[in-house]
């Protein structure tokens, strides 16, 4: 299937730079329509990493990619849906907004028929495990892989690009795909990269073992433990995942702005203990639980490129735009941008042409997701604790759950994010309105694009 001869003096057709999903399942895409593709991963895998819980719209790749199998051998826990919670008594939830409870919310994935996904499940995940067995696939399928070798830059100033790799070696390829994740290499080498302004989110998380997963939540029905949850905390704009590992490894990690934490404490373990503090029910039933890791942080959420496509070179999720993860839409983008870009990368390589033209179809498509995640997590966090009024609403239940089952990618934005933000708008104006002081504080500045 491919036009290079022998004469170009190619190592391989694409070099991918980034071994997680995103260049594993592009490698595994571009394998199977039998292209020469090298992964070149910098770390040796398994090794530790956040993002655990998945997105349904992912399925769609391991479908495409015979790993369906893979991920059911292993015994990934199923996630059947997500919840929310909120600290019972407080104020803040004293009152209901036309009878609509808005303490606690759940969602089911079921409820809505998703086209082109099989099942009414997707999965929460070891990423060390996960990211290990999927980079195993991409090789099964042809690919070539490279561990515990980084790309330190690529020069793009001859017609075939040379990836520099920090053996001393080169590996000149017809065009390259970046997904290095939050490294950005290819951002940064070309200065694309620009910094949110709005998001400057700071987690800090680890993994327990034995605690009780229906600890903050009041239907303690079995069928619940499984899900993701979401448990809002009383302080601006924070939050704290649960997300199932096995079936009695939890990770737990708090979420919030960087100026939050640096105001708090300057170390990890008392901000996180602090934090979860403000939820007793969350904090005693942490406290019952065995920590496994050392806590750690990750900083600088969210950012954008300013191109994610151009002569010879694509970005691939993370390494073109990360957004806040209060959805878990970092693998489900990176999975789906591998996706995307399979099909104009196979379509480049077949006509030999490289121009950043030809990468314009997935560049508009994944532009087009990305900013509905961020226009839907923007809007969010200004509703903060109301959000949970559109998910127990039913004028509005499945348009939200379509947006969190990872159906963003549509020509026009969703008509529910203009309705999140007409309410945001009728309760901001009115300093007196009932529900004015439970918004988030991100002004209405917050809705001006960023990038």
């Amino acid at each position: 299937m491919t036009n290079s001869s022998p004469s170009e003096k190619v190592d391989f057709d694409v070099g991918i730079i980034g071994g997680g999903p995103g260049g594993s399942s592009l490698g595994a895409y571009l394998a199977q329509a039998g292209l020469r593709c090298i992964i070149v991963e910098k770390e040796k895998f398994p090794r530790p990493h956040v993002g655990e819980s998945l997105v349904p719209s992912s399925t769609r790749v391991f479908r495409d990619l015979n790993f369906l199998p893979t991920m059911e051998k292993y015994r990934f826990p199923h996630k059947y849906g997500a919840v929310w919670t909120s600290t019972r008594g407080s104020r803040a939830y004293e009152h209901d907004w036309e009878g609509i409870n808005l303490d606690e919310a759940d969602i089911r994935f079921a409820e809505r028929v998703q086209p082109g996904v099989p099942q009414s499940y997707t999965y929460h995940v070891d990423r060390g495990l996960f990211d290990k067995l999927l980079l195993e696939h991409a090789e099964s399928l042809g690919a070539t892989v490279r561990q515990g070798v980084e790309v330190t830059r690529v020069d793009f100033d001859e017609r075939r690009p040379a990836m520099r790799l920090s053996d001393g070696s080169n590996v000149r390829v017809r065009m390259v795909a970046d997904a290095s994740g939050r490294h950005t290499l290819l951002a940064k080498q070309l200065t694309l990269k620009i910094m949110d302004k709005v998001f400057d989110q700071l987690a800090v998380h680890t993994w327990f073992e034995g605690y009780n997963r229906l600890a903050a939540f009041s239907r303690k029905e079995d069928r619940y433990g499984d899900y993701i949850y979401v448990h809002f905390l009383p302080l601006t704009n924070s939050w704290v995942w649960q997300i199932p590992i096995t079936e009695a490894i939890t990770s737990i990690g708090v979420v919030t702005q960087k100026k939050n934490f640096v105001k708090a404490l300057s170390e990890l373990e008392g901000f996180f203990w602090q934090s979860v503090a403000s939820r007793p029910e969350l904090h005693d039933g942490l406290k019952q639980a065995k920590q496994l890791r050392p806590f750690k942080a990750e900083g600088d959420y969210s950012y954008a490129a300013k191109q994610i496509a151009g002569d010879r070179f694509v970005l691939i999720g993370d390494a073109g735009r990360f957004v806040d993860p209060i959805f878990s839409t970092g693998v489900s983008i990176a999975l789906n941008s591998s996706r995307f870009a399979s099909r104009d990368i196979i379509a480049a390589c077949a006509a030999d042409d490289f121009s950043k033209e030809r990468f314009d179809t997935y560049e508009s498509t994944i532009r087009r997701g990305t900013n509905n995640w961020y226009n839907f997590i923007t809007v969010y966090y200004r509703l903060n604790l109301l959000f949970t009024k559109f998910i127990n609403d039913p004028k509005y239940r499945l348009d939200v759950l379509k947006l969190l089952q990872g159906d963003v990618y549509d020509e026009k934005p969703p008509e529910v994010l203009d309705k999140m933000r007409a309410m945001v708008s009728e309760i901001e104006s009115n300093p007196r309105h009932l529900l004015h002081g439970l918004l988030g504080d991100l002004t209405a500045d917050a809705f001006k694009p960023q990038f």
